[in-house]
């Protein structure tokens, strides 16, 4: 493999010197690519890291969080307050227009927060509102939101993942056709949406005055979305593109010796995963039910090798199933598993499997030697995984559907700091059946996310990843470490945080 990834850079290489450069500096026009295709823009019905970064450059928040410092900042709500009976109060900044023109009002925050916590909408990713009880106008630029709880995460929530909608606009033309002509407030505007395949932004001149994100210094950002990993990197080679990232990693080195290219690396939130069909989704007499085959599968894959050979850059591997900044994941209170491919082979034998079994392993991650280091590991034991794989959106439904007994995926909690942006979504009462019901399990994380105290939210957060660990539920395979590359023209900022600011990008 290492030997086709060198020849198709020399290939490419030698196109771009051979041909003229189709240089897009000139032009004001950065050239993006993507590899997973969003099929619709509007993140709140999308669950695709690629979705959230693209909605933060067409959409604004209420709040702001600074990507270097994480403080919380004024953007379409210029103050709040939490008050004692669960609720939030603010005030909605004036003089900001959307896209079409419009002006944006109290009446546009209530309607979308109100949308996105209604479980009829059918929003994505429903643990991001289900604080939300729902959300009132209590003056023409001012709005309570009322929560069901305390949610000591609540900013963090407003900041990433609720973007504010035009309600004239998205009410006249329904959810599908504004999915299609998606209206924002942001910094910039699209004014060209094919579903799948491209989007075109243009710097919004009318974008208010004093926002943290700034007005954009590129005019327009012409994103496709190219399925090929290798194909994008070949057009990244040959000019054809100016930015694109999670290129593997061994080709870094490559990139960098490119005269106008550049490759840098940055640790994410975002943690890779091998989901367990523990619940038997996928058929009767699923091996995966047994709770000895799942503990085997712990002790077979070596994380740390993956880590440290394939995803390099610091990757590291998390003890508990979540991101070790977040608050609630607590480390000490993880089950550790070793690599230990004996111990696997026992467990299996002990569960009534001597010989192993033969089960699917569905996956849509890239690099693909990610998920065949699993594989093998898994192999070694006498585990005979076939890999099917996917682009991202069919990876995704075809889960949602019980229909992968092994499924290889990450999950970067939207780029909020808190448990409650994970084990709800994989453990929680509402979440997938991927884990077998577990009552014990479900009220710990929801007792975790249902007080505002510190205190009593570790405690019940750390007895969760205790049953989550000691049933083999989920495997937390590594940290995710992002290799951007991208033209040395462009001034280009990386943040922790995953989430890629155009915004914020300018041509040196």
């Amino acid at each position: 493999m290492k030997i086709i990834r060198r020849t198709a850079l020399l290939a490419a290489a030698s196109m771009a010197l051979a041909g003229p450069a189709l240089a897009q500096k000139s032009a004001d026009i950065l050239r993006i690519n993507f590899t997973d295709a969003v099929p619709n823009i509007d993140m709140y019905f999308n669950s695709q890291r690629t979705g959230l970064i693209l909605a933060h450059q067409a959409w604004d928040m209420l709040v702001h969080r600074d990507p270097a410092t994480f403080e919380i900042k004024p953007s379409l709500a210029t103050a709040w307050k939490f008050a004692e009976d669960n609720s939030l109060d603010l005030t909605i900044r004036q003089g900001v227009k959307f896209h079409d023109g419009s002006a944006l009002t109290a009446d546009d925050v209530v309607y979308t927060i109100n949308m996105a916590a209604d479980p009829a909408s059918k929003v994505a990713t429903p643990s991001n509102y289900a604080w939300i009880d729902k959300a009132e106008k209590t003056g023409d630029f001012t709005v309570r939101i009322k929560m069901k709880r305390p949610t000591p995460a609540a900013l963090e929530y407003l900041a990433m993942v609720t973007p504010i909608h035009p309600k004239a606009y998205r009410e006249k033309v329904g959810p599908e056709e504004f999915a299609k002509k998606p209206v924002g407030a942001g910094p910039y505007k699209i004014v060209k949406n094919e579903q799948g395949k491209e989007v075109v932004f243009e710097r919004f001149d009318d974008y208010w005055a004093g926002s943290p994100k700034g007005k954009p210094a590129i005019k327009t950002l012409h994103v496709r979305f190219v399925p090929d990993l290798a194909t994008s990197v070949t057009e990244l080679l040959a000019q054809r593109t100016d930015w694109m990232w999670n290129i593997n990693p061994d080709q870094a080195n490559d990139v960098n010796k490119m005269p106008h290219l550049q490759a840098v690396r940055q640790e994410s939130m975002r943690v890779g995963y091998l989901q367990l069909d523990a619940a038997g989704r996928t058929g009767a007499g699923n091996p995966l039910t047994n709770l000895k085959v799942r503990q085997a599968i712990w002790h077979a894959i070596n994380r740390q090798a993956i880590a440290d050979k394939l995803v390099q850059g610091g990757s590291r591997v998390p003890p508990a199933p979540c991101f070790p900044s977040q608050f609630g994941c607590d480390a000490d209170a993880a089950v550790k598993y070793d690599y230990n491919p004996a111990k696997a082979k026992a467990l299996l034998a002990e569960a009534g499997f001597p010989n192993g079994f033969e089960t699917e392993f569905v996956t849509y991650v890239q690099p693909t030697s990610w998920s065949a280091a699993q594989q093998n590991d898994l192999a070694a034991v006498g585990i005979k995984a076939k890999i099917t794989q996917l682009q991202v959106s069919p990876a995704i439904q075809k889960n949602h559907r019980g229909e992968n007994p092994l499924y290889h995926g990450s999950w970067g909690s939207y780029s909020v700091n808190d448990v409650s942006a994970i084990f709800p979504v994989m453990y929680g009462a509402g979440a997938l059946d991927n884990y077998s019901k577990d009552p014990e399990l479900e009220k710990l994380v929801a007792d975790g996310g249902a007080t505002s105290d510190p205190a009593a939210r570790k405690k019940a957060y750390s007895a969760a990843i205790k049953l989550m660990t000691e049933k083999a539920y989920w495997l937390p395979l590594f940290t995710y470490v992002n290799t951007y590359a991208f033209v040395k023209a462009l001034e280009f900022k990386t943040f922790p945080d995953e989430l890629p600011r155009f915004y914020y990008a300018k041509w040196k």
